[in-house]
């Protein structure tokens, strides 16, 4: 799980943990390898480095600063990986729930319950909170508008990857231009056709959908569109095709992905009572076949 292709990223890992530990001292109570460094599927051309902490009680807003200061002091560290560096925190009851605080969304949450791998300190997770299929739900579908739909509104409170191009172009109009998507790089394009299908995975199981297994699901399903292109960006994380090719597969099925994607949650979202959430969803279908 762990191999030669994670070395770098368990190396800038490595480098944060120190940097936390120095920065926090015993205040950092547990220390985890989150993602794909945690549950398999680091490649170092696309992968982030995800780091989780848990500090000791009280929650400090300070802390907020604290960590701030130190990631970006990590993520200059000059290559890429260092640049992908993303820190979840949290107290004991910040992740009960029983206060408010720190940065450890739901998804992030359950990846820790289920994946999370001690890299530091004594194991912790007795006190996390899971998050139940409705809360997954509506919080995969706000990640999703804000950082793929466009949602100004949303992107400005998903505390996640950042999605939106550092030009300020609109994720939209990548789904609309292939060529464009696929000139920006294997990065991005594979996040942009998997993140959806991890949705779906999480939304129809309650799991963490890491890009294995919420492939293989919903390569599993006959009625699914874009399989072609669903197989193609998993075997892209690790070696990206030529641009042209690309280019003409996210054409015939980037579209039929994302159409697919949007009206399966506009029920979900439906059925869990949150019609509004529905209703963006709506919007940003109507604004991709505009």
């Amino acid at each position: 799980m762990h191999g030669h292709q994670a070395e770098p990223g368990e190396a800038v890992l490595a480098q944060a943990l120190a940097a936390f530990q120095t920065a926090l001292g015993p205040r950092l109570i547990a220390a985890y390898a989150l993602g794909s460094l945690a549950h398999g599927g680091f490649s170092p051309l696309v992968s982030d480095v995800d780091l989780g902490l848990v500090l000791d009680d009280p929650f400090r807003v300070k802390d907020r600063f604290t960590i701030r200061a130190v990631a970006s002091a990590v993520r200059a560290g000059g290559s890429p990986l260092h640049e992908r560096l993303s820190v979840f925190w949290g107290t004991p009851s910040t992740l009960r729930g029983t206060v408010n605080g720190g940065r450890f969304p739901p998804l992030d949450r359950l990846d820790l319950l289920e994946y999370g791998r001690l890299l530091a300190g004594a194991d912790a997770r007795d006190a996390v909170a899971r998050p139940g299929r409705a809360e997954l739900l509506v919080a995969g579908a706000q990640f999703a508008l804000g950082t793929l739909g466009g949602d100004r509104d949303l992107a400005g409170r998903v505390k996640a990857v950042a999605m939106h191009d550092r030009r300020g172009d609109d994720p939209v109009h990548e789904v609309r231009t292939p060529a464009l998507l696929a000139s920006r790089g294997a990065r991005r394009v594979t996040k942009v056709v998997l993140f959806p299908v991890r949705f779906l995975f999480t939304a129809a199981t309650g799991r963490v959908g890491t890009n294995a297994l919420a492939a293989e699901h919903y390569l599993a399903d006959p009625d699914a569109p874009a399989g072609g292109l669903v197989a193609a960006a998993v075997a892209w994380r690790a070696a990206p095709p030529a641009e042209d090719e690309a280019a003409a597969l996210l054409g015939r099925e980037l579209m039929p992905l994302y159409l697919h994607y949007i009206d399966d949650h506009v029920a979900r979202l439906e059925d869990a009572g949150a019609p509004r959430l529905a209703s963006r969803f709506r919007r940003w279908r109507a604004r991709l076949l505009a």
